[in-house]
This record gives structure tokens, sequence and C-alpha cells, in this order.
């Protein structure tokens, strides 16, 4: 039996550091794998396993404990916090296009606790996000992240110069998508709302002493539930569009 080297045990420690880095910024920033709902326990557990995976694609001769071995662990965090920050704008999105019909509903003070962000989200948004987390489950979403963590390794491998200028452009391009896609989100519902609203303003003029504060919120609330039902439908469907521009984005990151 040939004696283990010292070299031998640096290399295996280095590519399981590198591995390890990628995985834990995507696992990090990754809206469902990250979410603060799954305790760490299970968080550290994944990481370990796909650790031990998706090590044997990460070779390379660097000390870790060298200068460019910091680097290069850096470097790897980026990266997967890169991919993970790009699929989470997508759920924010969903999220901010919850609280655009919540506030054109009259429902922004009611809020509920997101353990998921640390703080308080309207109930509408936590609704909405809620269903795409369910959507994206479904769809294998995470497996189709796990297979992109793992085509990285091939087609961005360790110790090259990494993501560059053009990656960064892209997820700042990427970032766009947080606005438009909520509103895409939104518009069915608010465009209800608004045809609400504009009535209201027709029978304030008609009959000025009408007490609109007294019948409007009640009617808003039920038309603007009535309103989220009936654009339900049409939330897969927006969803599944910024879900590709994510994974494109994606993929252009790792060079693909």
């Amino acid at each position: 039996m040939m004696p283990l080297e010292l070299s031998q045990l640096e290399g295996w420690v280095g590519s399981a550091c590198w591995a390890m880095a990628r995985i834990s910024g995507l696992v990090i920033m990754s809206p469902v794998l990250g979410s603060n709902m799954i305790p760490q326990r299970i968080r550290l557990g994944l990481i370990v396993m796909l650790t031990v995976v998706l090590t044997p694609l990460a070779p390379l001769d660097i000390r870790p404990l060298s200068a460019a071995g910091v680097a290069t662990l850096a470097q790897q965090l980026l990266i997967g916090a890169a991919l993970g920050f790009v699929l989470k704008l997508v759920f924010e999105a969903v999220s901010f296009a919850g609280q655009f019909v919540s506030q054109a509903m009259s429902l922004g003070f009611a809020e509920v606790v997101n353990p998921g962000v640390g703080g308080t989200t309207p109930v509408i948004s936590q609704f909405y996000t809620m269903l795409v987390t369910l959507l994206f489950l479904v769809m294998n979403g995470h497996l189709q992240l796990i297979d992109l963590l793992a085509e990285s390794f091939r087609s961005m491998p360790v110790g090259q110069a990494g993501m560059g200028t053009d990656g960064l452009w892209a997820v700042l391009t990427f970032a766009t998508h947080l606005f438009a896609g909520a509103v895409r989100v939104a518009l069915p519902a608010l465009t209800a709302l608004l045809v609400v609203n504009l009535g209201f303003g027709a029978i304030s003029r008609s009959a000025p002493s009408m007490n609109l504060f007294a019948v409007g919120f009640p009617i808003t609330i039920c038309l603007g539930l009535v309103a989220v039902w009936l654009a339900l439908r049409g939330l897969p469907s927006a969803f599944d569009s910024l879900t590709t521009d994510a994974w494109g984005t994606m993929r252009q990151l790792i060079g693909r």
C-alpha cells in the first residue's frame, strides 16, 4: 500500500475547498435551498453532500493556505453567489408584484412575519411567494439548479479568470427584470383594480355626499380578492418566463 504524500492531501483538501466555496455561495443566495425556513443543519448537510459529489470536478494544484488559494476561494464563492442571486431576483420580482397588488387593494397594512427575509411582508406578497415556490419545486427547478452547478465546474473550471466584467454586467442587466417582472405578474390584478378605482371616482363626482371611505374600502378588498383569484391563472406563465430568462443568464455567467 503506497503511503499518502502531503502534496496529495493538499490537493484533495484544495479541491474540496473550491467545490464547497462555490456550492456554499449558491446555497446561501438561492431562494429555495438557502431559505431561512430550512434548518441550518439541513443546509449544511446539503452543502457537504454536494461537495462530496462534485469535488472530483474541481481539481487544482494550488495550496489552500497560499495567497493564490485564498483568492481562488473568494472567486468560487463569488461565482456561486452570483448564480444564486440571479434566481433570487425572480422570487423578489414576484414578491414585489404582491406589494403592488396589496397597495392597490388597500391591504398594504396587512403584513405577516416572513422568516425567509427576516422581516414582515404583505400577505399578498407572501401568498405569491408560496405559490411560486411550489411551482419551482414542481417544475424540478431545484434539480435544474444543481445540474447547472455541476455544469459550471466543466464550463468554468476552477483556477480560470472567473466571471469577469461580462458576467457581472449580465447580472446587473438581469436585475432590471425585478421591476419588469413585477409589473408582468401584477398587471392583470392592477388593471382590474384600476377600473374599480375609476368607477369610485365617477361615483364620487355624481354623488359627492356619499362616504366613499366607508363604502369603498370593503368593496375594494372584495373585488381585489376576486381580481387576484382570476389573475392567478396567468401567474405560472409569467413565472416560467422569468425563470427561463434566469436560466439563460446563469448559463451566460458560466460560459455555457
